[in-house]
């Protein structure tokens, strides 16, 4: 196991509908690479995955979002899914969370849909970014510059396309949240 991130503890915020793989598969990345993760949600419990056309897992919500801090925490990631996202991005206990880490200046990660809660901080006018297609717009009215490529790296933000960009994302945060990364760009 790496050591990379050891010592270091990264919050993922999601709810019910957050698809599965945009979850399961970094959070292991990133305990392999020795980071505390920890799962956070507007409420207690459990929140439900989606895998492709149907609903998934379920994973246990280690701490409900009233209680976090961004304090405690070195990089946010924000998995996918059409309605996690959707849910977070009119949660206001949520986009206040999200506003206070684009404000630490600490790294946010988003893949898929996830960049959509981002938008509602504002934070993204003149970032370079990437997502789902069908952000695209939604991100460009937003103000950001969208491209079409596996990872987007902008200052504290780390942006991807979809599954098969896991990889190459969770590479990306390991790289920034261990300050491996020679120079933060736009990849």
């Amino acid at each position: 196991m790496s050591s990379d991130l050891k010592g270091k503890k990264i919050a993922i915020l999601a709810t019910d509908g957050f698809e599965q793989s945009e979850l399961m598969e970094p959070r292991k990345k990133l305990q392999d690479a020795g980071a505390e993760v920890v799962v956070i949600a507007p409420r207690p419990g459990k929140i439900k995955g989606w895998k492709s056309k149907e609903w998934g897992e379920s994973v246990n919500v280690d701490k409900e979002l009233s209680h976090a801090d961004v304090h405690d925490f070195a990089a946010l990631v924000l998995p996918g899914g059409v309605m996690n996202p959707d849910h977070l991005r009119m949660d206001k206990q949520a986009v206040d969370f999200v506003a206070q880490f684009v404000n630490s200046g600490k790294p946010i990660a988003a893949i898929c849909h996830g960049p959509s809660t981002l938008i509602e901080t504002g934070a993204l006018r003149g970032k370079t970014v990437t997502s789902w297609p069908s952000l695209k717009t939604d991100l460009k009215n937003a103000g950001a510059n969208w491209v079409d490529q596996e990872v987007a790296r902008d200052g504290q933000f780390i942006t991807s396309r979809k599954p098969d960009d896991i990889q190459a994302f969770t590479r990306a945060i390991i790289e920034l949240v261990s300050g491996s990364a020679h120079q933060t760009r736009a990849a």
